[in-house]
């Protein structure tokens, strides 16, 4: 008696919300975090481990696909990081950095 494989697609747990960002599983846990996880060499495991929101299943098939689309995540990449940058930039314009730090230890001395 033959043993027949139901084979189905499995749903990428990837998706983008309002503002563009890619995250995983319906978590917070943005693709960059996972394929940047995973290229400084964790395993999915050590990720499940770091991000516990996350489900096992959802980031291998994460990694599954960064290696079969490296070159379009790649390009995403690079844009949230650009993205990253400006903000970052903006932010240092709007608010003042000189003395952060001894205003900080200042509150916490009183």
């Amino acid at each position: 008696m033959a043993t027949t494989l139901n084979i189905q697609p499995i749903p990428l747990p990837i998706k983008l919300s309002k503002d563009g960002v890619a995250r995983v599983g319906g978590t917070r846990v943005t693709l960059d975090t996972v394929v940047h996880a995973f290229i400084r060499g964790a395993t999915a495991e050590e990720i499940a481990q770091q991000y516990p929101s996350l489900e096992l299943p959802d980031i291998y098939a994460t990694i599954s696909y960064y290696l079969q689309n490296t070159k379009e995540v790649d390009t995403y990449l690079v844009k949230r990081k650009k993205h990253a940058q400006t903000v970052k930039v903006e932010n240092q314009k709007r608010f003042d950095q000189s003395g952060i730090r001894e205003r900080l230890l200042a509150r916490k001395n009183k």
